[in-house]
């Protein structure tokens, strides 16, 4: 009973303790509560735990003390309080959401991995009770799963989840939640379809399915939007294949213009290597919607390669990466199109790009593009690529069983130069692979290497053997056979045999369509053909250098230039820095052509990048920088070319060229001379002449004559130079013309220049001459003539002519006063004028007009001041024109505008010193304390005469006013400015450029300060006038002989009579001096007293020699021929004998006919040894005359050469043989043509007299336009008479010439073209012998007579018979007694009667009226056989050799040489006839016979040989001395032969071998004929030989 109470009371207690902590447990949680919400968790946990004390397992306890725990940040222990609560009720969800909610929130890892499990436990607590919450949890748990990539629960939760619903929608839920949910799953699970399960596959599938199925609004951009990524979903499945299609099929069918079905279907066609029709339809399909598209492209190009189609490949495939860089098959297809166009670097490249994107796929893909990308580096043929390509080798497992692999990797070894490695290799892949074509062909290229071509040639034909459609076999073997020996060089067939099949086999191998350019380049010679070649080789290959320079070149060659430039912009478009060297340097030219410099400067500088030692390069890019001005660059250039070829004249020359730009003349000087030392290369000679000239311009600015005289000089001699090699450069004239005009500013006594006689026209020609300075600027004159001939046009040089004209008239006032200058100034003025009508723009020659205007002999300042007015007008920058106008304003006393314009001019230019002395005189004249200032600071600037003479004048002036030494106007002027040493300075150059010595000095002092001139004349006067009133005789006599002297020198004869005559006449000079005047003004009594006075003082024999030559020349002028002849023995007979006493003798004899006197004289004249200077022709012309006068005609022509060949640079030599062949050697009329020209460009004077003697002889060798257009007889007389349109000989030289061309077209049978002239030729004949007749009068009347008988020759020719007679009778009518125009109206008129009744003998009284006309002219050979053939008209042979004879007889008497062998031949011609009619009588026999013979005495004649075989043939036609005589002639040298004789030859040579019926004489007689041009003899031979 006590255990009993003990339990009641404890159990009463408990339930008493029980009741009190249940309100404690309710007051801890709503404490608790109540924290939590005022955010005191700290008092939450108290509460809280206060609560677990009294109740451990209270639920909502845990529940806060996970919530103030988690707001506390104590993770851990909420985590516990929320697990203790679950644990406790598992099935309420406080607990649960607590949890979650912290688990949301943490990092933790542990925390996320448990996160899942929670919303599965909420999602089932959640799913009967509140379905919100439970698509909430459910969403949250799929963001889980998604982000842990668990996409198998990820479908699963949202598959029980679209459950859910569609349980719901069985209640009344709207489809349209449903369809989101299913479109929502598509989304979640697409992404990475392809790495899923196929359990997740399928739930995708399905809801992309139901969610199409359940959608109302089709079509419409959602449901096309789905349908797209359904099919993308699908084409990430394999096997799913046919359910694309069929969606696919299903969306076109809806969406027709929907362009991703087909890309999805392409991508599988691709993916699988599938090109059939349906993917050809597909990818055709595709590109149509979307041309862009990469899929479509790729799948045309896969297509189109394996339709061998590459080029479209290539294109298709290239469009598709555009979009596409990363696609694995994209790369490889194009990387083996390429390869299969032999593009091996494109397709290396490709290759490289593939494998960067196959990174992380497929091994199979890596490894094909591996052995794609080998292959391509090893046909590069680059020896860096073969070592990539071993480095691959090694990357590949199976490459040692691979042939193919094998074959490269020797190539590979090939291309390293490692012959035996591949011969290693090629005998490994044999052995393995027996007969292999990879191993035949690898074995043929290292025979290749080691150039053993037989076996080469063998493996080659073998591999062939194997693979007959190899296009790579059949071109190694064309190119094995192209380089193989001689034999095969020789016959390129074979070569070109297995080129074409090749290029048929392969048309994408480009080296195969190079060697066929090289082949029909080089061998079949068809550039069309070599160009297309080369251009299908370039466009197959764009690296093949040699095929693209080909292609280029061959076009610019036919001048297709823009196919050129598009070829050349092509590739330097794709080239690299570096490469390409070809294609820059055509494109640079063609731009540097074209004037494009700075395109021309980039693209040289592109190929030195690729080749900086190619000195033609360097030299084309200073030529570019040169174009566009940048001097220094191209010198720089220009050097570079000169250091790397040292040998390049261009180099130096262009460096020359710009240093003589930039002013350095001396540095310009020394290489353009470097240059002239090695040849005589023309712009070289001009640069130096302009650099010499440049530094002679220096030299005058600084008054140092002598070094401006031999610059001038050198600069003469060096353009001269350059003038003989090309007389046409009109500038090369101009240059001369200024060097002799630069002379102008040099002291006249300094002025003594060298020039070359052949320059100046003095003799000898091959020797220098000095000339003075008048004589320098005539020849400045005539160089700017010469060169205004060949450009007339030129303003500049006809303002530089006129600027020498107006020298020379300055010069003319200054030295020789008496001439006449006021012609000279007004050519000036014309060619001033002229230059300013051809460029009125140019302000420079407005002032060189103005000053001739202001200039002394014209004055017309109202003229000069417009022209300096238009000149400031052209050019407002003008500081000479405003200066000049300065100067006339001073000139004409207006001071002001004087001062004005001087003022502009120094404003202008303040360091030009001529407006500085402009101010100083202004100063001068108004007084002004400034002027000796002025003068000072002009001596400065510049050394300038007025301004040291003003300096000079003032200065001694100061000096001389002691007055005012103290002032301080003469402190500073004097004193602070030196003004004595400065004065002194400018005083030793301007008298050390005028003159030397003491008297001269003071002279010109005098002159200077008196008159300020120069002139000789004067200062002798001057000299003359003060030494007379002094008792110096001696002195007075010298300067009365130097002044005579000068007269006699400028042609004042009388003047310088009366001098002489002052004189006291006792020395030889002044009585020779008198003598000499005397004699050329006609006072020969008085000239022959003077010339006996000094023969008494000659003290030599040679003055004694010369006195006695001169009084014999008086005497034959007085015609006593006996007296002349005795002086010229008595020069004779002295010890030393002048040649020109002996010259005047021989000359004596000669005109008088005594040849024994002048062969005696001329062997004298001999004795004294070869001559100088003029007296070589003189002795030649004496010589050859005397010879003429011997019969001696071939002697004249050798005597002529022989002296040519001991002076060759004698131009007067060369016009007198020229002037002797036509006379007395006809035959070398060819030669005296030559010799002709010769003379005419050695010699300016000569000139234009040999060019009528080249002329004459053309017309003697019959040479005419109709043989030659350009050089002929009338073109060479048509020169002459332009040169010389005075010279009557000129226009009856032309008058033959038009007769000759008239002649010319009748016997070839065209119409002349030059009728009529007749009478217009004679007239002008007439009218310039005039000008003859009082120096020639015979010449005169000969060619009066010539010109009429060629008149009425021509009219006689034309028919013209009335005209002819007509002219005739006019003449007798004034000269009733000229026998010979008598003759020729006989011969008219009877020619007229001959034509007139040709039927009808000619009456004997007429006959006899003829032979007495003709018996009337005793002179005239060509009479008689004129005669003779009139007889022969009529059948009188007997008569007409009666005739003959009597020409011959008379020529023979004249010692006419060609005159008696024309009566000779005419003779035997005359014979022959009736010998060749059958008439063979031993009388006309043997005429023929002595005649011709007595020609071939005389010389060669081939009419004489051809006379002798014609009656040898008219005797016995077939008789072998028949064929020898005319065989003879036949086969005869050309030279000296005519070809009609030739031809006659034949004739009768055809005619005597048909008779003999030798066909194997004819037949070379045939080819003879055919190679001369003869026609008629092969007409002849035909019909002879029809049947041939």
């Amino acid at each position: 009973h006590a255990l009993l109470r003990l339990a009641e009371w404890k159990q009463t207690k408990f339930c008493r303790m029980c009741k009190m902590s249940s309100k404690e447990v309710k007051a801890g949680l709503k404490s608790a509560r109540e924290a939590i919400k005022n955010k005191e968790f700290k008092e939450a946990l108290k509460h809280c735990k206060a609560v677990l004390k009294l109740e451990k397992n209270n639920y909502n306890a845990w529940v806060f003390i996970g919530v103030a725990a988690t707001e506390l940040q104590q993770p851990d222990q909420a985590q516990t309080a929320y697990r203790k609560a679950t644990e406790l009720e598992p099935e309420q969800l406080l607990a649960w959401q607590g949890l979650a909610n912290l688990y949301e929130k943490s990092d933790q890892a542990d925390f996320k991995a448990e996160l899942p499990k929670i919303y599965q436990k909420l999602i089932t607590l959640y799913e009967i009770s509140d379905k919100a919450k439970y698509f909430e949890v459910s969403k949250k748990l799929v963001e889980v799963y998604q982000l842990e990539k668990n996409y198998l629960q990820v479908a699963r939760v949202w598959r029980r989840l679209i459950q859910v619903r569609e349980r719901e929608a069985e209640e009344g839920l709207e489809d349209s939640e449903l369809l989101e949910l299913w479109k929502e799953m598509t989304r979640l699970l697409q992404d990475t379809v392809e790495d899923q399960d196929n359990e997740t596959q399928q739930h995708l599938i399905l809801a992309f399915e139901r969610a199409l199925q359940m959608m109302v609004d089709v079509p419409s951009e959602v449901h096309k939007s789905l349908s797209q990524d359904y099919i993308k979903c699908l084409s990430k499945l394999p096997h799913e294949v046919a359910k694309l299609k069929e969606v696919c099929d299903a969306t076109l069918s809806r969406y027709p213009t929907h362009p991703y079905p087909l890309e999805a279907l392409s991508e599988n066609y691709i993916r699988t290597d599938d090109c059939n029709e349906e993917a050809v339809c597909c990818f055709s399909r595709l590109s149509e919607l979307d041309p862009n598209n990469s899929q479509a492209h790729f799948g045309l190009g896969i297509k189109a390669c394996q339709d061998k189609k590459y080029e479209d490949a290539i294109k298709s495939i290239s469009l598709g990466l555009k979009r596409m860089r990363s696609s694995i098959i994209g790369w490889y297809n194009l990387a083996l199109a390429q390869l299969k166009m032999h593009k091996y670097s494109d397709s290396a490249t490709a290759s490289s790009q593939g494998l960067k994107s196959s990174v992380g796929n497929s091994d199979d893909w890596t490894h094909k593009l591996q052995k794609l990308k080998l292959e391509a580096l090893v046909r590069t043929g680059r020896e860096q690529d073969a070592d990539e390509a071993l480095q691959i080798l090694t990357q590949i497992s199976d490459a040692k069983n691979d042939p193919v692999l094998l074959a490269l990797k020797g190539r590979a070894h090939l291309q390293k130069g490692q012959t035996e490695e591949a011969f290693q290799v090629s005998a490994e892949l044999l052995s393995s692979h027996p007969g292999s074509v990879e191993g035949l062909t690898l074995k043929g290229l290292a025979h290749v290497a080691k150039e053993q071509h037989k076996q080469a040639e063998e493996s080659f034909l073998e591999a062939l053997s194997r693979s007959p459609d190899n296009g790579e076999l059949f071109f190694l073997l064309g190119r094995l056979y192209w380089s193989m020996g001689d034999e095969m060089r020789r016959d390129r067939n074979k070569a070109h045999t297995h080129l074409l099949k090749a290029a048929k086999l392969d048309p994408y191998l480009g080296s195969v369509f190079r060697f066929l350019g090289h082949y029909y380049k080089e061998v079949a010679k068809d550039q069309g053909r070599a160009r297309g070649c080369y251009k299908r080789a370039f466009e197959l290959d764009s690296s093949d250098a040699e095929a693209g320079a080909a292609t280029v070149d061959l076009s610019m060659e036919q001048g297709d230039m823009d196919s050129a430039l598009t070829v050349l912009q092509s590739v330097t478009e794709r080239a690299t820095p570096g490469s390409a060297k070809w294609a820059w340097m055509r494109r640079g030219l063609y731009h540097l052509k074209t004037g494009q410099h700075q395109q021309a400067i980039a693209d040289l500088q592109a190929a030195l990048r690729a080749d900086p030692l190619d000195w033609v390069c360097w030299e084309c890019l200073g030529e570019a920088y040169l174009n566009r001005r940048s001097f220094i660059a191209a010198l720089k250039a220009f050097d570079k070319a000169h250091a790397l070829q040292p040998t390049s004249i261009y180099s130096l020359y262009q460096t020359a060229a710009i240093k003589q730009i930039l002013g350095r003349f001396k540095e310009a000087a020394a290489e353009y001379r470097q240059i002239s030392e090695q040849e005589d290369y023309v712009p070289a000679l001009k640069g130096l002449g302009e650099c010499l000239l440049a530094l002679a311009r220096n030299a005058l600015d600084d008054y140092l004559d002598g070094r401006a005289v031999d610059l001038i000089q050198n600069a003469i001699h060096y353009l001269f130079r350059a003038v003989k090699q090309r007389p046409d450069l009109s500038c090369l004239w101009k240059l001369l013309g200024d060097a002799c005009t630069t002379s102008r500013t040099v002291s006249p006594n300094r002025a003594k220049v060298l020039v070359p006689g052949a320059l100046c026209g003095m003799d000898p020609p091959d020797q220098s001459h000095t000339l003075d300075q008048r004589q320098l600027l005539t020849l400045g004159e005539r160089c700017f003539g010469r060169a205004l001939k060949l450009m007339p046009e030129a303003p500049r040089l006809w303002c530089d002519l006129g600027l020498n004209y107006y020298h020379q008239s300055r010069l003319l006032n200054c030295l020789y006063p008496e001439d006449d200058a006021q012609s000279l100034l007004e050519k000036a003025m014309q060619c001033v004028k002229k230059a300013i009508k051809l460029d009125s723009a140019n302000h420079t020659y407005w002032n060189t007009l103005g000053v001739v205007a202001m200039a002394k002999g014209i004055e017309n300042f109202a003229l000069a001041q417009h022209c300096f007015i238009k000149s400031v007008k052209a050019e407002s920058n003008n500081v000479v024109a405003w200066t000049n106008l300065g100067a006339l304003y001073l000139k004409k006393g207006n001071i002001e505008l004087s001062h004005e314009a001087l003022k502009i001019a120094q404003s202008l230019e303040p360091l030009y010193v001529n407006c500085w002395i402009g101010q100083a005189i202004i100063a001068e004249t108004v007084g002004s304390f400034d002027t000796m200032d002025l003068f000072r600071h002009t001596t400065e600037l510049s050394t300038h005469t007025e301004g040291v003479k003003g300096y000079a004048y003032w200065v001694c002036s100061t000096l001389l006013d002691k007055s005012n030494r103290d002032s301080e106007l003469y402190l500073y002027n004097i004193v602070q400015m030196n003004a004595i040493s400065a004065a002194q300075v400018a005083l030793s150059k301007y008298t050390g450029m005028r003159t030397q010595t003491p008297h001269t000095f003071l002279t010109l002092i005098w002159t200077t300060l008196v008159l300020n001139r120069s002139w000789i004349y004067s200062v002798l006067q001057r000299a003359v006038e003060l030494l007379q009133a002094s008792p110096h005789t001696d002195q007075l006599s010298f300067a009365l002989r130097g002044y005579g002297r000068a007269l006699s020198d400028d042609g004042q004869w009388e003047e310088a009579v009366r001098v002489y005559s002052s004189t006291p006449l006792e020395e030889l000079h002044d009585l020779i001096g008198l003598a000499l005047a005397c004699f050329r003004i006609g006072r020969l009594p008085e000239s022959v007293q003077s010339y006996e006075k000094a023969l008494v003082v000659a003290s030599s024999e040679k003055e004694k020699a010369c006195i006695l030559t001169a009084l014999a020349l008086i005497q034959h002028r007085l015609g006593s021929m006996d007296h002349a002849k005795t002086l010229l023995f008595k020069c004779s007979m002295l010890k030393e004998p002048v040649p020109e006493s002996l010259q005047c003798l021989c000359a004596l004899g000669l005109v008088h006919g005594d040849v024994t006197l002048a062969s005696a004289t001329l062997t004298e004249l001999l004795k004294l040894g070869e001559p100088i200077g003029g007296a070589v022709e003189e002795r030649c012309l004496l010589t050859c005359t005397l010879l003429a006068l011997q019969g001696n005609f071939s002697g004249v022509h050798r005597e002529a050469a022989r002296a040519i060949h001991r002076n060759p640079g004698n131009p007067s030599l060369w016009a007198l043989l020229s002037r002797l062949v036509p006379q007395y050697c006809p035959n070398k009329a060819n030669g005296g043509a030559v010799a002709g020209s010769v003379a005419c460009h050695a010699s300016l004077t000569l000139g234009k007299r040999a060019l009528l003697y080249s002329g004459v002889n053309q017309l003697a060798s019959g040479r005419h336009s109709g043989e030659d257009r350009r050089r002929n007889a009338l073109k060479t007389i048509q020169r002459a008479v332009l040169l010389c349109p005075e010279d009557p000989a000129g226009w009856a030289g032309l008058m033959a010439a038009c007769h000759t061309e008239n002649t010319a077209c009748l016997l070839t049978g065209s119409a002349p073209r030059r009728e009529d002239l007749e009478r217009a030729h004679m007239t002008l004949v007439s009218e310039k012998v005039k000008s003859l007749q009082a120096e020639d009068g015979l010449l005169a009347q000969a060619l009066e007579g010539w010109v009429l008988q060629q008149a009425v020759t021509g009219l006689k020719q034309s028919s013209q018979y009335d005209q002819a007679e007509t002219l005739c009778s006019q003449v007798l009518s004034v000269s009733p007694e000229h026998p010979v125009v008598f003759l020729m109206l006989r011969q008219v008129q009877c020619e007229r009667l001959l034509l007139s009744e040709a039927s009808n003998c000619v009456p004997p009284a007429v006959l006899d009226q003829l032979s007495a006309a003709v018996m009337a002219n005793h002179t005239s050979v060509s009479a008689w056989h004129w005669l003779a053939e009139v007889y022969r008209s009529q059948g009188l042979l007997a008569q007409a050799s009666v005739a003959y004879r009597k020409s011959l007889q008379l020529a023979s008497q004249l010692g006419d040489h060609f005159g008696k062998m024309s009566s000779l031949l005419r003779l035997a011609l005359l014979a022959l006839m009736p010998c060749l009619a059958g008439v063979c009588v031993s009388e006309w026999k043997d005429l023929v016979l002595e005649a011709s013979a007595e020609v071939l005495k005389m010389g060669s004649s081939p009419v004489a040989l051809l006379y002798q075989a014609l009656l040898q043939f008219s005797i016995k036609m077939g008789a072998r001395e028949t064929r020898r005589l005319l065989e003879k002639i036949v086969y005869a040298s050309a030279s000296g032969s005519s070809e009609t004789i030739a031809s006659v030859a034949r004739w009768y040579l055809l005619r005597h071998l048909h008779t003999k019926d030798d066909l194997e004489l004819i037949d070379t007689l045939l080819v003879k004929a055919t190679a001369e041009g003869d026609s008629r003899l092969v007409d002849f031979h035909r019909r002879l030989y029809p049947s041939s």
